[in-house]
C-alpha cells in the first residue's frame, strides 16, 4: 500500500500525485459547492477553499507547475468570458444601459476609494491583503488574479500572491451574503413588491422597440395604392418587412421591393411594436389571417448560418428575393429575435427565419449550411490565436509601470475578436456547452492553484486579530458602494428592482448573487442587466486591481 500512500497522501509532488490532487480538489470543490444554502450556493468558487484545507494539510505541488497550471487556467477563463460577453460590450453602452453602466462605474470607483481610505487612515497597511479583500468582497476572481500576476512581475514573490488569495478568500463568503443582502435593503427602503415590479417589466416588455411584431393588415387607403413596397418605405420611414401578400383577386405573392399594394390586399408585416399603429393609419385596419390556409402553399422555416464565409455579410447581400423567391423577417442570434433589415451582418450560429416553398428554402440552407454539426466543431485557430495576441498586448507596458497582464490582454483582444473578428475572416462563434466547458476548467485550475499555494499560511493569517478586520472590512467594501447606488438607482432614475438586483449581481461579476435574483423572482429580467453591466464592470475590476497595486506597491 505504499505506492498508494505516496500518490495519495501529502508529501514530495510528482506529476501523478500533482493530478490526483488536482482532480480531488476540483471534483469535491464542484460537489460541494452544489450545496444551496437559503437558495445561494458557492458554485465553483468552492473549489478555493477545499485547496485552502489540503494546501493547509500539507499537500504541495512543484512551484513551476503551480505558477503554470495557475496562469494557463487564468487565460482560458477569462479569454472564454471575452468571448461570451464580446458581442454585447459596445451595445451595452447604447439607451438605458448608459446609465446602468454609470452606476456600475460608480460603485467600482466607491470600491476603490474605500480602500484607500483604509489603508491611508485605517488599521492595514498591506496593500496586497487589502487589493485581495477587494476582490473577494466583490467576488471577483479575475482582479484578483490579475493582481497576483502584477505583483509577480513586480516583486517575482509568491508570499504577497498568497496573502492576497488568503484576503480574498476571508472577504468572498460575507461577499456573496453582502450582495444579497443589499438588495433585501433596497427592496425594505422602497417597500418594493415583487409582483408590481414584475408587472411593470411585462408591460415595458409589450411595448418594446427592439421586439420583431408580426401583424396582419389589409390595405383600404386609396392614396397608398399602387406604390411600391419600396416608396411605402419612403412614407412610413422605418424598418419593415413584407413576408407575403394575399391579393385583392385571391393570389398569393411573395413580394420584393417592385411588388405594388392594392386596394384590398392583405399583408403580412414583420415590424418593431411601436410602428405598429404607423401602419393602421397608414394603410388600413389590421385583420386576422390564417396564413397555412393560403390557396398556394407556403412555409416559415428557420436557416442556421453556419459556413464561415457568410460570417459579416450583410443580410441585404443574399438577394433572398430575386435569387430564391423568399422573405427574411427575423434573425435569432444568441436567444434574441432581431428585425431582419438589410445591413444586418450574419454571423456563425445566427438562425434567419425566411418564408417562401420548401424548395427555395432548400437551396438557400444548402447555401448557408444548415448544419448543426458544423457548429458544433470548436474553432480552435480562433482560441490560440486571440490567446496569442491577448498575450502580446498583455505584455505591452501602458506607462507608470502598468500591463494589462495575462488577464486583461486575452479579455480586450477576446472582446475584440468576438465583435469585429468576421473582419479578419476569423470565426468567433462558440456553442454553448463548448465556451461554459473552456470557463469551468479554467477557472477550476486557477482556483485549485491558488488554493493549494495559499492554504499553507492561511489559518495564520485568517484566524487572528487582523484577519477578523479583513472579513469586516470586507463587508464594508462590498455593501456601502451596492446599498449607496440601489438608493440612486430607485430614488433618482426610478429603475426596475429586478434590474437593480442585476445591477448589483453583475456589478460585482458575481453568479450566485444572479442565480438567487433569477430564481427569487422568475423573470429574466436581472440576467439582461446583469450582461448589461458584465462586461465593462469586469473590465475596470482588472484594471482597478492592478492599479492599486502598481499605486502602492
Amino acid at each position: 500500500m505504499e505506492w498508494l500512500v505516496q500518490l495519495l497522501g501529502p508529501g514530495e509532488p510528482h506529476i501523478a500525485s500533482t493530478i490526483a490532487l488536482y482532480s480531488f480538489v476540483i471534483a469535491a470543490g464542484i460537489f460541494i459547492g452544489k450545496v444551496r444554502i437559503f437558495g445561494v450556493s458557492l458554485g465553483v468558487t468552492f473549489v478555493l477553499f477545499v485547496g485552502i484545507l489540503m494546501g493547509h494539510l500539507g499537500y504541495k505541488v512543484d512551484p513551476t507547475v503551480l505558477k503554470f497550471v495557475r496562469e494557463f487556467g487564468l487565460i482560458l477563463f477569462i479569454f472564454a468570458i471575452g468571448l461570451q460577453v464580446g458581442p454585447g460590450f459596445f451595445s451595452s453602452f447604447k439607451q438605458g444601459g448608459v446609465r446602468l453602466n454609470v452606476l456600475a462605474v460608480t460603485a467600482i470607483a466607491m470600491n476603490v476609494l474605500i480602500v484607500l481610505g483604509i489603508y491611508h487612515w485605517g488599521n492595514i497597511k498591506d496593500i496586497n491583503a487589502l487589493v485581495g479583500v477587494m476582490s473577494g468582497a466583490i467576488t471577483n476572481t479575475p482582479g484578483l488574479a490579475a493582481a497576483q500576476q502584477t505583483v509577480s512581475q513586480l516583486k517575482g514573490g509568491a508570499e504577497e500572491a498568497n496573502i492576497m488569495a488568503n484576503g480574498y478568500a476571508a472577504a468572498y463568503p460575507l461577499g456573496v451574503v453582502g450582495i444579497i443582502a443589499s438588495m433585501f435593503i433596497i427592496k425594505g427602503i422602497f417597500g418594493i413588491k415583487d409582483d408590481k415590479e414584475i408587472e411593470q417589466l411585462e408591460q415595458e416588455q409589450n411595448d418594446s422597440t427592439m421586439k420583431p411584431y408580426l401583424m396582419d393588415v389589409e390595405v383600404t387607403n386609396k392614396l397608398v395604392s399602387g406604390l411600391t413596397i419600396l416608396q411605402l418605405h419612403d412614407v412610413i420611414q422605418t424598418n419593415f418587412v413584407i413576408s407575403r401578400i394575399l391579393t385583392s383577386d385571391g393570389r398569393f405573392e411573395i413580394p420584393k421591393s417592385s411588388t405594388e399594394v392594392r386596394l384590398g390586399d392583405r399583408l403580412h408585416i414583420v415590424c418593431s411594436a411601436q410602428d405598429a399603429q404607423r401602419f393602421l393609419a397608414v394603410l388600413g385596419p389590421e385583420v386576422e389571417m390564417d396564413w397555412e390556409s393560403t390557396p398556394e402553399p407556403v412555409y416559415s422555416r428557420r436557416i442556421v448560418v453556419t459556413k464561415s464565409q457568410y460570417n459579416g455579410v450583410p443580410l441585404g447581400s443574399l438577394r433572398l428575393h430575386n435569387g430564391y423567391r423568399l422573405n427574411a423577417t427575423r434573425v435569432n442570434r444568441a436567444g434574441v429575435d432581431l428585425l431582419a433589415s438589410p445591413n444586418l451582418r450574419l454571423q456563425m450560429g445566427d438562425r434567419i427565419t425566411v418564408v417562401g416553398n420548401l424548395e427555395d428554402i432548400d437551396r438557400l440552407a444548402h447555401r448557408l449550411g444548415n448544419s448543426m454539426k458544423r457548429l458544433n466543431q470548436p474553432n480552435l485557430i480562433t482560441i490560440f490565436v486571440g490567446i496569442l495576441f491577448g498575450i502580446i498586448l498583455g505584455s505591452v507596458d501602458l506607462g507608470f509601470g502598468m500591463k494589462l497582464g495575462l488577464a486583461g490582454g486575452p479579455l480586450v483582444v477576446a472582446i475584440l475578436l468576438s465583435r469585429f473578428g468576421y473582419k479578419a475572416k476569423l470565426v468567433t462563434y462558440t456553442s454553448t456547452s463548448a465556451s461554459m466547458m473552456l470557463r469551468e476548467l479554467g477557472i477550476c485550475l486557477f482556483l485549485a492553484s491558488v488554493g493549494i499555494s495559499a492554504g499553507a499560511s492561511f489559518a495564520r493569517c485568517v484566524f487572528t486579530p487582523e484577519g477578523m478586520w479583513w472579513v469586516i472590512w470586507g463587508v464594508v467594501i462590498t455593501m456601502v458602494p451596492l446599498i449607496t447606488v440601489g438608493i440612486i438607482a430607485r430614488a433618482r432614475y426610478k429603475i426596475n428592482y429586478l434590474s437593480i438586483m442585476g445591477l448589483f449581481s453583475g456589478g460585482c461579476t458575481d453568479p450566485p448573487a444572479l442565480a438567487y435574483a433569477n430564481n427569487s423572482t422568475g423573470n429574466d429580467a436581472p440576467a439582461v442587466a446583469y450582461s448589461t453591466v458584465y462586461p465593462l464592470t469586469m473590465f475596470l475590476r482588472v484594471v482597478a486591481a492592478q492599479a492599486l497595486v502598481l499605486a502602492l506597491s
